[in-house]
């Protein structure tokens, strides 16, 4: 007799299904970029830069170079010590598109 398994079913059994727009690995570039990778091998670079020149609210502690380069992956989701993050399917849906993605 042949098993047939949803996403459901694992995920009650502990077991978590790939999620294509989580972050794998996020590394901080100059000048307010990231390099981020994705769980389905979606890559780019998310420039920064004008959105935190702007008003960007919560944002602005990233200004600081130093807390800027302290994003590292929690939860699927770029993510800095001071518990900001970025929304990661809005930034795949952007590096799909194209392979930079400027936030504005």
């Amino acid at each position: 007799m042949r098993t047939i398994t949803n996403a459901k079913q694992n995920h009650a059994a502990g077991v978590t299904p790939p999620i294509p727009w989580r972050v794998s690995t996020v590394e901080a570039l100059p000048s307010f970029r990231l390099y981020v990778q994705f769980e389905d091998g979606t890559e780019g670079a998310v420039d920064m830069s004008k959105f935190l020149a702007r008003d960007c609210g919560v944002f602005k502690v990233l200004r600081n170079v130093e807390t800027f380069n302290a994003a590292y992956v929690e939860h699927g989701a770029v993510t800095w010590p001071s518990e900001l993050d970025l929304a990661p399917d809005k930034m795949h849906d952007e590096l799909q598109k194209s392979d930079m993605y400027v936030m504005r």
